[in-house]
């Protein structure tokens, strides 16, 4: 026998299995099976057993991406789904059972059971009063009822750990569902644990992620101490992106690396937010007439010498092409001559009661005395004077009549809070057209990451081919990939989608990703709603050394970090250490 048999006769191999419920599109899973765990010569081999989310894609995107097997079901009770869709389900629905997660997980018995429930009702990003509807009520309960699925599911077989995942509000929102959670675990035998953690730092990723961790340890059979995860620093996104191809690059990265097509008046609001700020940064610019005052937007392409020139009024100048204009050449002039000729009529306005100029074919504004000081106003006299009315703050309004608009009569007022407040006044501290510098982490990737919607935007330093515009710049509505150099000498871009699935360590830079369906909306929602895997392997980690650990009949453990579930597992001891001096 050589030497690599001997030493893998002496490796035990045990196997943990995790079932994954709300699983969505499969991170918590993918990060499980990545798990890495030994004790002595036991190692663990993780396998995922299945999972169930009621979105098909997701499901797809699951098996792809844990090639274990998922179910598409709806976990809402009756009650819950007449509550939030406001109609009695169809006739071929029906309820889900406990026996259902048993045949999910084909037949097999987890010691992991993943539960990310719905956590939109749960959200600071939702209005709470919107939150407290019936139809929001019922999504939040379905973290009660998946916890009660799972321990129901295998009740004459406890899992070993019961791991819930949720928003960090869920502690205030959802209080009275947490303390039905706790003691319904505590009822099937579980030491519970609520705690917060960034998964960025647990994965070590580069965006700062927090959420709501409850850690079940099933008592009897899991006595060792369940330890927290190491917390690493967060990383740049400059390090996560530099990997990828460059975005835009479909050859190479897929559909999925697409830049966002967005309108030319949004381009030029992230080129000037400053990197690490937000629409906030914009408040330092001068604005007349709609356009910039103080900054000029010219073609980034190379312009040969004399390209925008100016001629000195008393110097001849170059030769005269049959394309003369500014963008060609030095073709134009100084001209001292401000106040025009003495007889010009150039932009001239005729009095009321004036005779007009001669009608000629080119009537316009600027070519001559084209225009009329008319005094008559825009309605006719019977016409309310309440249109355009601007009433003072300090003053009282007039009748509330129906009026559609200012130019109806509707009341106007001249308010002066120009900050936001009430229901918008997170939009200031929301990072609303956010650019994230090259060398900083971003914040959570969420289901609904856009340009316009957090800080989903990043200085890009990397030279980016790009066509120069014309002589014109485009239409403030008109859409398309424009790249604007910044201040800092960056490209201030929306993240793709696939760099959003980087962030989130759903994809490595060397692997292809492309997830089902052809909607950038629906890949960001699933993405954004994903738990990242390197933090789930994190976890991962921990859970299956302290399997391991009781499997070796170990009941006490010296960690480096500090104890998950810190008060049970003391007194776990304690009565064990009793025990054993009883039946000495």
């Amino acid at each position: 026998m050589n030497m690599k048999a001997k030493i893998s006769s002496l490796v035990e191999y045990r196997e943990i299995r995790h079932f994954q419920l709300f699983c969505g599109l499969g991170g918590g899973g993918r990060g499980f099976n990545r798990g890495n765990a030994r004790i002595g010569n036991m190692v663990a081999r993780y396998r995922c057993v299945g999972g169930i989310d009621i979105d098909a894609g997701a499901i797809a995107d699951f098996q792809r991406l844990t090639g274990a097997p998922g179910t598409v079901m709806d976990l809402f009770s009756r009650e819950q789904y007449v509550a939030f869709h406001g109609q009695e389900p169809p006739p071929d629905w029906r309820e889900a059972t406990p026996a259902d997660l048993r045949r999910a997980a084909g037949g097999e018995r987890p010691h992991i059971g993943f539960t990310s429930s719905p956590c939109k009702g749960l959200s600071g990003l939702l209005n709470e009063t919107l939150s407290k509807t019936a139809k929001y009520q019922a999504l939040n309960e379905l973290t009660l009822r998946g916890i009660w699925l799972l321990c129901e599911a295998w009740a004459d077989d406890p899992l070993e750990f019961i791991l819930f995942e949720n928003v960090p509000r869920i502690a205030s929102r959802g209080r009275h569902l947490l303390d039905q959670i706790c003691a319904l675990l505590e009822s099937y035998g579980y030491a519970v644990a609520e705690t917060t953690h960034d998964c960025g730092e647990l994965g070590g990723l580069a965006q700062s992620r927090k959420r709501f961790l409850l850690v079940a340890r099933h008592q009897a059979k899991v006595p060792p101490f369940l330890y927290e995860p190491q917390k690493r620093p967060l990383r740049a996104v400059g390090d996560v992106l530099e990997k990828l191809p460059l975005p835009g690059d479909i050859e190479l990265g897929g559909p999925m690396h697409r830049v966002p097509s967005l309108q030319w008046r949004t381009w030029v609001r992230l080129a000037m937010v400053e990197a690490g700020k937000d629409w906030r940064s914009l408040e330092r610019l001068r604005v007349e007439g709609g356009a910039l005052a103080d900054y000029g937007i010219v073609p980034g392409c190379s312009w040969h010498g004399g390209v925008m020139g100016v001629n000195r009024w008393n110097e001849a100048c170059g030769t005269v092409t049959s394309s003369a204009r500014p963008t060609n050449g030095a073709f134009a002039i100084a001209d001292p001559r401000i106040d025009g000729h003495p007889r010009s009529v150039q932009h001239g306005v005729r009095r009321w009661d004036q005779p007009a100029p001669v009608v000629t074919g080119k009537m316009f504004v600027g070519g001559g005395p084209h225009s009329v000081a008319d005094p008559r106003l825009q309605w006719h006299q019977a016409a309310s004077r309440n249109k355009y009315r601007v009433v003072r703050w300090e003053q009282h309004s007039g009748t509330v009549i129906s009026a559609r608009g200012p130019a109806d009569g509707a009341g106007c007022i001249a308010d002066p809070r120009v900050g936001f407040g009430g229901q918008r006044q997170h939009y200031q501290t929301g990072g609303h057209y956010g650019v994230v510098a090259w060398d900083a982490a971003t914040g959570a990737v969420s289901g609904a990451a856009r340009h316009d919607s957090g800080r989903f935007s990043v200085a890009d330093p990397r030279a980016i081919a790009a066509h120069a515009i014309a002589d014109a710049l485009p239409a403030q509505t008109a859409r398309g990939v424009y790249i604007i150099v910044s201040e800092d000498g960056t490209w201030h871009r929306p993240f793709t989608t696939l760099e959003l699935a980087s962030l989130q360590s759903l994809v490595d830079p060397e692997e292809y990703l492309e997830l089902e369906g052809l909607s950038d909306s629906a890949w960001r929602e699933r993405i954004g709603n994903a738990v990242p895997p390197d933090a789930a392997k994190a976890i991962a980690d921990v859970m299956g050394t302290t399997l391991l650990l009781a499997w070796a009949g170990e009941t006490f453990a010296l960690g480096s970090t500090p104890i998950w579930v810190r008060q049970v597992a003391v007194g776990l001891t304690v009565a064990a250490s009793n025990a054993e001096e009883g039946r000495a």
